[in-house]
């Protein structure tokens, strides 16, 4: 037998702590929708990510943090792919259609994000706990869409009209809805019936007030 073989194992490279983080998330989201938030244990999602439940508790705060995480991360993503697909669109249709078109696809093509926000919305509504990890995730969501919405309207030359808050609260608000009556009724929520709810409501919030005077 050579030296080579003889020679003891080198040190096993250390996984890197983003590479940790996206495997515990990708495996999380697949058991909280297989499973549901209740049934879900960290050892299983450990375990599916290929570490111990020590990585878990290292890189969140637990199941909660865990299941929010899951969430913040897959609203960042729709809105950065919005904000890219609108581009620099300086009509005010072009500009709805495109980011309608996006959001709509997203409702109708990701039923496992609506099911853990289903999910973990109902859960807040009893839990303090949930509740203390909901309510600034979606308050950061409806300020991020606020910004985009002002965004596209100086972009365009429109006036919102209403405030941009608000505005980022209606439009959150139908999704979330669209979302949640897609889970119920897939047949009659579309892409399509989806795409056409949001461009209607926000050909409206965008539609240019007419001049003071």
């Amino acid at each position: 037998m050579s030296e080579k073989e003889n020679a003891p194992p080198g040190p096993v490279a250390r996984t890197r702590r983003d590479e940790v983080r996206r495997r515990l998330l990708d495996a999380a989201a697949r058991v909280f929708a297989e499973r549901g938030y209740a049934d879900s244990r960290l050892e299983d999602i450990a375990r599916a990510a290929g570490f111990t439940k020590g990585a878990v508790y290292s890189n969140f705060g637990g199941k909660e943090d865990l299941f929010g995480a899951i969430l913040r991360e897959r609203s960042d993503t729709e809105l950065t792919t919005v904000m890219a697909e609108v581009g620099d669109a300086d009509d005010p249709a072009e500009a709805i259609g495109r980011a309608a078109r996006v959001v709509a696809g997203r409702i109708a093509g990701d039923a496992e994000r609506a099911r853990l926000g289903l999910e973990f919305a109902a859960r807040a509504a009893r839990d303090d706990a949930t509740r203390e990890v909901v309510a600034p995730l979606r308050r950061a969501q409806r300020d991020a869409a606020a910004r985009s919405i002002a965004d596209v309207a100086e972009r365009t030359g429109t006036r919102p009209a209403v405030d941009p808050d608000l505005a980022a609260l209606i439009v959150h608000c139908l999704t979330n809805g669209l979302s949640m009556e897609r889970l119920a009724d897939p047949e009659a929520v579309t892409a399509d019936t989806a795409e056409r709810a949001l461009t209607t409501v926000l050909t409206a919030l965008l539609a240019p007030r007419p001049d003071d005077g």
